[in-house]
């Protein structure tokens, strides 16, 4: 499976799992089945990781961790369709013993159907990335790593377009696009419009644009955050005027994913809004079609604050034990092992969990440009479902594509509007929604 969405911030889910009858069952009456307990059994891992289930990897991870706790054996099952399988498996005991906490689990929920690890304040400073999986003060969850977000860029295609410095404001950001189209024969912005899903991935900046860790909680109660000066005009602003300037590819309705991934490699596409997850697998693509890995670039998205700019990091799915499992020991030993010595973090070029662990070299380039790294708050006790809630309500789909696509649609002339009038419709709707139900 290619690793598509999950760009560094809490995926949103389209609505909560409503179930009952799931409150119980053998494993939760027995004393001894704690995560404290032996290191033994039977253990089945879910994951969404198809890939390393295909290609062998996950085999070298269970051997290894099996010759270090010889009393446990341990299976793996890969979903493709991962989130849409779960969603359907967790109306019954059996979901496996370790799983990657699907986006429909809401907050609040996790006690129904996952295992306590312990109190969120046991990790702060040992583990990033608590808030993606933690609820009124209790961890259920560890990310596996985490990634930055930002703008993925071909260094050859810059130098070749004569781009001597990393843009660092929206404007400057047109300007190198423009003399990438000017100078050089690629798309200067690649939005994989037909494939939908990428466009979603320039929501990952939000925070990261004004410096703000608390701006997601907010955009929950503002009813006008696509105005000049804020995240998200800044955002969805930067995709209006590269269409609206011919600086990304002629026909959006052709795009295509897996293509893109060779032509950024080999140059023949500038620049991409990807989550710094993607790095890994554009430096392969080079590799494999006679290019080089570095010349896989990776920048923060072109915005500063007095003159810094910051790099909004979050964790990537978080492991969990199920509530229901038999082997909870051996399941919670399977991920502190995944995640503080498999070397997976290492192997994907993720942030580690862990925060004694350096950045992966492929992020060296943010600290070399003195980018400020900043991972966003959890909302307020009470509201860590309010922005989910008015993005439903609003149907302003904040991770997804329908909006940004309508948006492409009228910067490119293939609809009626322009960025005012965008960017008027989805403050009216937006601001509507936080009336009514944050209001």
């Amino acid at each position: 499976m290619t690793k598509k969405a999950l760009a560094g911030v809490a995926t949103f889910a389209a609505a909560a799992i409503a179930l009952s009858g799931c409150t119980g069952g053998a494993a939760d009456n027995d004393p001894s089945n704690t995560i404290d307990g032996e290191v033994k059994g039977d253990l089945k891992i879910i994951t969404w990781r198809t890939d390393l289930v295909e290609n062998g990897k996950f085999d070298e991870y269970i051997a290894a961790f099996e010759e270090q706790y010889p009393d446990v054996s341990v299976e793996v099952e890969g979903i493709t369709d991962y989130a849409g399988e779960m969603t359907t498996r967790l109306s019954s005991d059996n979901y496996g013993d370790v799983i990657g906490i699907p986006a429909a689990i809401q907050p609040d929920q996790f006690e129904q159907f996952l295992e306590p690890l312990g109190e969120k304040a046991e990790f702060e400073e040992t583990h990033r990335f608590l808030n993606g999986a933690s609820y009124d003060g209790t961890q259920y969850g560890l990310a596996i790593g985490g990634n930055a977000n930002g703008v993925l860029y071909n260094k050859r295609v810059f130098e070749q377009a004569g781009i001597t410095e990393l843009p660092t404001t929206p404007e400057a950001f047109i300007a190198a696009l423009q003399q990438v189209k000017d100078n050089t024969d690629a798309i200067p912005m690649y939005t994989n419009y037909k494939d939908g899903w990428p466009l979603g991935q320039s929501f990952g900046n939000l925070g990261g644009v004004t410096a703000n860790p608390d701006a997601s909680s907010e955009m929950a109660k503002d009813t006008a955050p696509w105005t000049e000066g804020k995240d998200m005009y800044a955002i969805d602003g930067l995709l209006y005027d590269a269409v609206a300037a011919g600086l990304t590819e002629e026909d959006p309705l052709t795009t295509n994913w897996e293509q893109s991934k060779i032509d950024i490699a080999t140059g023949k596409i500038g620049t991409m809004t990807l989550g710094s997850w993607a790095i890994s697998q554009m430096q392969a693509a080079a590799e494999a079609n006679g290019a080089s890995a570095d010349d896989i670039g990776y920048m923060a998205f072109p915005s500063n604050v007095d003159g810094t700019q910051h790099a909004v990091i979050g964790g990537d799915y978080n492991l969990a034990v199920s509530r229901h499992s038999e082997s909870k020991a051996a399941a919670w030993a399977w991920i502190q092992w995944f995640i503080e010595e498999s070397g997976f973090a290492e192997n994907e070029a993720m942030i580690s969990t862990v925060k004694a662990d350096p950045l992966p070299e492929n992020l060296a380039g943010l600290e070399e440009n003195g980018v400020q790294l900043m991972e966003m708050n959890a909302a307020p006790a009470g509201e860590e479902g309010l922005l989910n809630e008015v993005s439903s309500d609003s149907q302003v789909d904040l991770f997804g594509n329908i909006y940004r696509q309508e948006l492409v649609d009228v910067a490119r002339g293939a609809a009626d509007g322009d960025k005012e009038s965008v960017f008027a419709d989805l403050n009216a709707r937006w601001g509507e929604s936080v009336e009514r139900v944050a209001g």
